[in-house]
């Protein structure tokens, strides 16, 4: 007798081929079965009509590191369809870390991706030292997702050269020792190995994280090492000075894919990320393989002036990040501090996270005047005859940097962004889940792809947007036998109401270590999410007792 039969679902196998209404029978947490009418018993029959099964949405970008330690239901992810989670991104990692570095490390990702570092020290348990070691964790702790992690330039720079990491070039034996620890990561099962030169990518007082001090040479021989076992991605956070035929010489050099993020549009600068993604299909033609990462929702920031991930990118700013309390304060009131900052705004930049756009930054929520609220800074400022720099930071310091404000920063033009979807040569993502805990949430973008894109606005069919979640990332990272509906296959499913599905309203919750609040959305017309033929969410979300089905995946193809 089969553990699950699904009647008359309406099937997506992720390959991009048209849906058809069939069974799918599930037993011993595969597949054992796709075709009309299947006879035979099982234990639990789900009847689909109307609705729509397809494979478990394949989430490339996320940064639960951390939180999958004290957290193994990686939430919210399962409950919006996510089967199989890729962490590590940008290469902030937490391991390998030797004792010693766990404060730094901490401490950078506490600037870095938005994360409490109370959260982090009650949440983190450190029983590892090597990346070996970590994923001997992982397995041994389980999780509710199937889970592939890189290994994490900043943390491997940092095991290699302790706090010279964030501050210098490493030398000839240093970059041989990194090597080792790439080699050893990947051995153990590492799906790739993650960097990032963004210059928006800053540690604890502004340092740049460890990575963006990584010379040419350095960032060479490390790929090259992940390459030397036969599989990899090399997944990189480009800076606006990492040229993309750099990139195509890495992937030249090391025979394994170059995963570029994040491309995303900016208003201001329009043409910028098309020349990007026209690079990296020009590579392809030359045989080398460059993927870029898109994101198909709008970047929207909640944050107050004490952690302002929005400009902290900005050169002019850089000062304000080595500084807290009463030299915080004055550093904002002061004239030659704005000044600076509104001459940095007022010169082009391809690659900024914001430019100026006031009319897209409003007051969200005020601890003494309420009557901003809901109100854009351009708004106030032309009412008020000010500059609107001078509204935004007075504001802050009248209201000891508690008022909370939210910016539309980049992929506002639906056009646009709608063109970088459908490129052949993108991979939608960038969801960042489990960073930015309280600046925003996006790890519902595949039920925005599928909702908003697919049925909504019709920039591709719906059979489309469910190949783009599924067996591209899969067949990206070389997962086996994942992201397709094919008999013998695990059976990571979503069960979704094709006229519903989508995400819902961002809300905040308090479920973090010592009752840290976090930003999350619901998921609107999904019926259930089996990862490994185990129920882990329903209509309702997370399973109570949702269990620990999934799977580390270390094994991937060439």
């Amino acid at each position: 007798m089969r553990d699950i039969l699904f009647k008359n679902a309406l099937v997506f196998d992720g390959t991009g081929s048209p849906a058809s209404v069939n069974d799918v029978a599930v037993d011993g947490g595969r597949i054992q079965g796709i075709g009309s009418n299947i006879g035979g018993g099982a234990r639990e029959v789900v009847r689909a009509d109307g609705l729509a099964l397809m494979p478990g949405i394949i989430d490339s970008h996320t940064h639960y590191d951390a939180q999958i330690t004290w957290d193994p239901c990686v939430r919210p992810s399962p409950a919006l369809g996510v089967t199989t989670a890729v962490i590590g991104n940008c290469g902030f990692t937490i391991a390998p870390c030797k004792p010693k570095d766990r404060d730094t490390t901490m401490r950078n990702l506490t600037q870095v991706e938005g994360m409490s570092l109370d959260v982090l020290r009650q949440g983190i348990a450190w029983d590892f030292e090597t990346f070996p070691e970590y994923l001997a964790q992982l397995r041994r702790r389980g999780c509710v997702v199937n889970v592939a992690a890189y290994v994490g330039h900043s943390s491997v720079r940092t095991f290699v050269m302790g706090s010279d990491a964030s501050k210098r070039a490493a030398t000839e034996d240093e970059i041989a020792s990194m090597q080792a620890v790439v080699r050893e990561a990947m051995h153990a099962g590492a799906v790739g190995f993650a960097s990032s030169t963004s210059p928006a990518h800053n540690g604890e007082g502004g340092l740049p994280m460890p990575s963006r001090l990584a010379e040419d040479r350095e960032m060479r021989a490390l790929v090259q090492a992940m390459g030397e076992c036969g599989h990899g991605v090399y997944m990189l956070t480009k800076g606006g000075h990492t040229q993309v035929s750099f990139l195509e010489s890495l992937a030249a050099d090391s025979g394994r894919p170059v995963m570029i993020a994040a491309l995303l549009h900016n208003s201001t600068n329009p043409q910028v990320v098309f020349e990007e993604l026209e690079a990296i299909a020009a590579a392809n033609q030359r045989g080398r393989k460059l993927i870029g990462q898109v994101s198909c929702c709008a970047l929207t920031m909640d944050f107050t002036l004490l952690s302002p991930y929005p400009v902290e990118g900005l050169k002019s700013w850089k000062p304000a990040l080595s500084v807290k309390g009463d030299a915080l304060r004055a550093l904002l009131a002061s004239p030659e501090f704005r000044n600076a900052v509104r001459a940095e705004l007022g010169s082009p930049s391809n690659f900024r996270l914001f430019n100026g756009e006031w009319d897209k930054v409003q007051v969200v929520e005020t601890a003494v005047d309420a009557s901003y609220e809901q109100q854009s800074i351009a708004d106030i400022a032309k009412r008020k005859q000010r500059d609107p720099l001078d509204v935004m930071l007075d504001l802050a310091l009248a209201e000891d940097l508690r008022t909370v404000f939210t910016a539309l920063l980049l992929n506002s033009d639906e056009t646009a962004v709608g063109r970088m979807l459908r490129h052949p040569h993108s991979l939608v993502s960038l969801s960042d889940a489990g960073a930015h805990l309280t600046f925003f949430n996006d790890a519902g973008f595949g039920l925005h792809l599928m909702g908003h894109w697919a049925r909504e606005l019709g920039a591709m069919p719906m059979n489309e947007a469910v190949r783009r979640l599924t067996s591209q990332p899969a067949r990206a990272f070389g997962m086996r036998n994942r992201g397709v509906l094919k008999e013998g296959h695990p059976a990571d499913l979503l069960l979704f109401d094709p006229a519903t599905v989508g995400r819902g309203p961002k809300r905040r919750v308090f479920d973090l270590p010592g009752g840290a609040a976090r930003l999350t959305t619901d998921a609107v017309g999904v019926h259930g999410v089996w990862v490994n033929g185990r129920l882990v969410a329903d209509g309702l979300g997370l399973l109570d007792s949702a269990p620990l089905a999934g799977e580390l995946l270390t094994a991937f193809s060439a």
